[in-house]
């Protein structure tokens, strides 16, 4: 189990964060978990970790949003969730930590770039298979490297402006399917082992007060004020994993 505390205070804040999100704030704000962790420790260990906590959360989250979510999306991502899955597995060995760095931080840097500078324009596009197994796929890929699968299924579900219980509940449904499709092939390449569960089992417990808090703020706070802080801490973590990782 590790034992540096400057790795549990980026823990804390990434499980909780991590719950916010799952637990009714959309928007992309747990993918600031792999970047914060990755400060301390490898980002695949930080991704291996969170794993399990992850699956804990879908748990609970699912519960609140059964039914609620758009089917015919579903059937539309789930052939690109398998697909990126296995691209993920495929090249798990050929990504360096100093890589992982540089594509957890540029993940991060694109994304809050892209929520600062979004404009909504354009009439909604309709789901399809095409691009819901392109967007799935890649989705899929960045879920298993580094938890970061939020960018490009939103991209996908926010074109189509649907409204805003139906992208959470299809947002959670989707992420449940995906990341016990990780658990065996995470377990096959020895990401599981004794120490990273222990740490897993010992930040457990933030899982329900992370979404506890998610499902309290979703109707109490001012959501722009709040994601402003959080892409702001976004950007900055994604500019010192890159220097990190090409240094």
């Amino acid at each position: 189990m590790i034992d540096d505390p400057w790795f549990y205070a980026t823990a804390v804040v990434a499980v909780l964060l991590l719950g916010i999100a799952k637990g009714g704030l959309a928007g992309g704000i747990g993918l600031v978990a792999v970047p914060l962790m990755s400060l301390t420790i490898e980002p695949a260990r930080a991704a291996a970790i969170l794993l399990p906590i992850l699956m804990l959360m879908d748990l609970t989250a699912l519960r609140p949003w059964w039914g609620q979510w758009d089917g015919f999306n579903l059937r539309t991502m789930a052939p690109g969730a398998v697909i990126g899955t296995g691209i993920g597995l495929a090249t798990f060995d050929l990504l360096s930590p100093d890589a992982l760095r540089v594509l957890v931080g540029s993940i991060a840097l694109v994304f809050s770039l892209r929520w600062w500078l979004a404009r909504d324009v354009g009439p909604a596009r309709e789901a399809g298979y095409l691009r819901g197994t392109l967007w799935s796929t890649l989705a899929g890929f960045t879920s298993f490297s580094v938890h970061a699968g939020g960018p490009p299924l939103h991209i996908y579900l926010l074109s189509q402006k649907l409204d805003k219980k139906t992208f959470q509940a299809t947002t959670v449904a989707f992420f449940f399917g995906v990341n016990w499709l990780k658990l065996g092939p995470y377990a096959w390449l020895g990401q599981l082992d004794g120490s990273n569960l222990a740490t897993s089992l010992l930040l457990s417990p933030l899982a329900p007060v992370g979404i506890g808090l998610g499902t309290w703020l979703h109707h109490r706070i001012d959501e722009k004020l709040f994601f402003r802080v959080v892409y702001a801490s976004l950007l900055v973590l994604g500019l010192k994993l890159i220097q990190d990782g090409l240094s």
